[in-house]
Formats: structure tokens, C-alpha cells, sequence
């Protein structure tokens, strides 16, 4: 997915270099869509100029030389491509923490408990990060905001379903 993030952005943002588009893609919370680190953006931006489906233009920037992007005919074909195949999706979602919920009547209660609890303090900071993005962050378009939003909400009704296990759990004696 990350390649449809970066043609998404360079069709946006056209002639930015590297850095530009990852420091969007962090502004805007993209990691709660995509999983991605500093080296795999850096990998994809490379696969997709290898490609041809960005290419580098050279710009002076202050007196340096940049390495600013834009995307390519053929980036444009790919880009319509992982549209379709993205936006047609309708997969499950798959957490780790439901795998491991799976086996939590055969780990110990105090250690189930442990884990329960960072959900609900990881989770809480989630919520806390949506909601001053939704609140501070004029330039996310509105259907962007929409998923922000609805993240938040699944958060808040996670953070209920965490307290209610933990309720159950601390219940059970």
C-alpha cells in the first residue's frame, strides 16, 4: 500500500522530494491506515522510480540540489490500478491482540491483565492523537477527516471492550 500512498501524494503534491512526502504522510496520520517505517517509504520510493512510475527531476533548493519527484504516465496507469484493487478490498481486520486473545483462558490471568492493560493505555493514546489531529489539522481533506473520524470511534468502543474484559477477568475469582 505504500506505493498507492506515495503516487497518491505525488499526484497532490507534485515535485516533492523524499523527505517532503514522508513528513506528509506522518502529519496526517497515515500509519493508522499503513504500516510503514522511514526505511520501507525510502525502499518504495526507489522500487517506483526503478519502475518508471515516478521519475527524479533536480531542483536547487537554497543553493542545494533536491531530489524532487513526479509521477509518470505509466505512475498514473499504476496509480488508477491500486485504486481499484485497494478500494475494492473488503478484508477482515486482523489484530494481533484478537490472535492472542484467542488463547487467553490457557496464559496467566495476572499476565492477560498486564497485556489487557497496555491495550487500553496504547489505545488511549491513540484516541488522544486522533482527536487533536481531527481538532488542529485544517489542511486534512474532508474525506481523510471522515476516517480519522471513524477511527476514533472504533478506538473509544476498543477502549470499552478492553475495560469490560479486564472487568471480567478481575470478576473471575
Amino acid at each position: 500500500m505504500i506505493p498507492l500512498l506515495i503516487l497518491g501524494l505525488l499526484k497532490q503534491n507534485p515535485g516533492s522530494y523524499g523527505y517532503e512526502l514522508l513528513a506528509l504522510m506522518e502529519e496526517r496520520h497515515y500509519k493508522y491506515i499503513v504500516n510503514f517505517t522511514k526505511g520501507s517509504f525510502y525502499y518504495n520510493l526507489q522500487q517506483l522510480e526503478e519502475k518508471q512510475l515516478i521519475k527524479r527531476v533536480d531542483q536547487l533548493d537554497n543553493s542545494r540540489e533536491t531530489r524532487n519527484y513526479v509521477i509518470t504516465e505509466l505512475g498514473d496507469k499504476e496509480f488508477e490500478k491500486l485504486m481499484y484493487k485497494y478500494g475494492s478490498k473488503t478484508d477482515y481486520i486482523n489484530l494481533s491482540f484478537y490472535a492472542a486473545m484467542l488463547f487467553a483462558n490457557e496464559y496467566k490471568r495476572e499476565e492477560i491483565t498486564k497485556l489487557i492493560e497496555t491495550q487500553i493505555e496504547q489505545t488511549k493514546k491513540k484516541i488522544s492523537l486522533l482527536e487533536q489531529s481531527i481538532k488542529h489539522n485544517d489542511t486534512v481533506p474532508t474525506y481523510f477527516r471522515k476516517m480519522l473520524e471513524n477511527s476514533l470511534s472504533h478506538h473509544i468502543v476498543n477502549v470499552e471492550w478492553f475495560e469490560e474484559l479486564l472487568k471480567d477477568i478481575r470478576n473471575e475469582n
